[in-house]
C-alpha cells in the first residue's frame, strides 16, 4: 500500500474528497490516503508542501502560483473548482463601518502572508482604486477562529473570507458582510510535491481519476445539499444557492487563465516576475 498525504481546508468545496475515501475507493486502489485539515490556508499549505508534510494540496490559485514563484518546489496538476470563490469582506457587528470605502486605510485581518485572505485584500483593493501602498494594512491573525477573536477585540478592522463559510457567523451577529469580492480566475487547482510527481506518476493519476469520477457527478449525488447543509452546519437555502454558483474541473489550467493570475499578481507587485506556463504546471500523461 503506497501511502499519500494531502491537504485542503475543512471547507463544504472539499467534501467530494471525505466522500471518496469514506467509501475507501483509494484503499480499493492499494493507495493509502491521508486527508490533513489545514485551518490556516493557503499559506499554512504552501509551507506543509515544502516542507514535504503533504504530497498534494486542493489549494487557492493566486497563493500557489505566487508560492511556486518564489521557489515552491511544487506543480498544478489540474483545476479543482473551476468557479470564481466568493470572498465576504465582513467587519465585527458593532463596528460603524458600512461600506468597502468606509475601510480604506483600515487594517485587514490575514490568515498570513501569501495567503488567500492577503491576496485578496490587495485585489479588492486595486477594484476600489485604493493606493496600495497607503490604504493597506494587515493584522495576521491565523485562521478564522482568529478572525473572530482580531475583528471582536479590535486588532483589526475587516476580513475576507469565503462567503457561505463564514454565513453562520454572519447569521449569529459576530459578523455583518459589507460587499463581496470574488476572485477573478478559477478559485481551486490541485498542486503536487514534483518530488511525488516524478516517482509516483501513477499513483497521481489513479487518484485524480477517482477525485475525478466523483467531482463530475457531485452535483447529482441524493440529497448532497442536506449532508452539506448537516456536516458543515450552514442552512439548506445557503448550500443550495451555494451548488448552483458551483463548478468543478476535471482538467489542468489553461495557459490563458494562468496569465491572467500572474498579470494581476504581478500588477500588484505580489509577484516579482511573469513565468513560463511550464514553470507552473504538470500535464498529466
Amino acid at each position: 500500500m503506497k501511502q499519500v498525504n494531502i491537504g485542503g481546508v475543512p471547507e463544504h468545496f472539499n467534501l467530494a474528497w471525505y466522500l471518496t475515501l469514506k467509501e475507501g475507493e483509494y484503499k480499493n486502489e492499494n493507495i493509502i490516503l491521508r486527508w490533513h485539515d489545514y485551518y490556516g490556508g493557503t499559506g499554512e499549505m504552501c509551507k506543509a508542501l515544502r516542507d514535504k508534510k503533504i504530497d498534494i494540496a486542493v489549494i487557492l490559485t493566486e497563493g500557489i502560483v505566487t508560492d511556486i514563484i518564489n521557489g515552491n518546489p511544487s506543480k498544478i496538476v489540474q483545476t479543482f473548482v473551476q468557479t470564481p470563490l466568493i470572498w465576504g469582506i465582513h467587519v465585527a457587528q458593532d463596528t460603524p463601518f458600512k461600506t468597502i470605502g468606509d475601510l480604506k486605510g483600515t487594517k485587514a485581518a490575514i490568515s498570513r502572508y501569501g495567503s488567500g485572505s492577503h491576496l485578496m485584500a490587495y485585489i479588492n483593493a486595486k477594484n476600489n482604486n485604493w493606493d496600495l501602498e497607503k490604504d493597506l494594512n494587515f493584522e495576521v491573525i491565523k485562521n478564522l477562529d482568529g478572525a473572530v477573536e482580531g475583528l471582536s477585540n479590535g486588532k483589526a478592522d475587516y476580513f475576507l473570507w469565503e462567503k457561505f463559510t463564514t454565513k453562520p457567523i454572519v447569521d449569529q451577529g459576530t459578523f455583518r458582510r459589507i460587499g463581496n469580492c470574488p476572485s477573478p480566475w478559477p478559485c481551486f487547482v490541485i498542486a503536487v510535491h514534483e518530488d511525488f510527481i516524478a516517482s509516483n506518476n501513477e499513483t497521481l493519476k489513479t487518484i485524480l481519476q477517482i477525485i475525478n469520477n466523483t467531482t463530475a457527478e457531485f452535483k447529482d449525488i441524493p440529497s448532497i445539499d442536506k449532508t452539506i447543509a448537516n456536516r458543515y452546519e450552514q442552512k439548506l437555502d445557503d448550500v443550495q444557492e451555494w451548488l448552483s454558483l458551483t463548478e468543478w474541473s476535471q482538467k489542468l489550467i489553461d495557459k490563458k487563465t494562468l496569465q491572467h493570475v500572474q498579470n494581476q499578481l504581478f500588477a500588484l507587485n505580489i509577484i516579482p516576475e511573469i513565468v513560463d506556463y511550464n514553470q507552473l504546471t504538470h500535464k498529466m500523461l
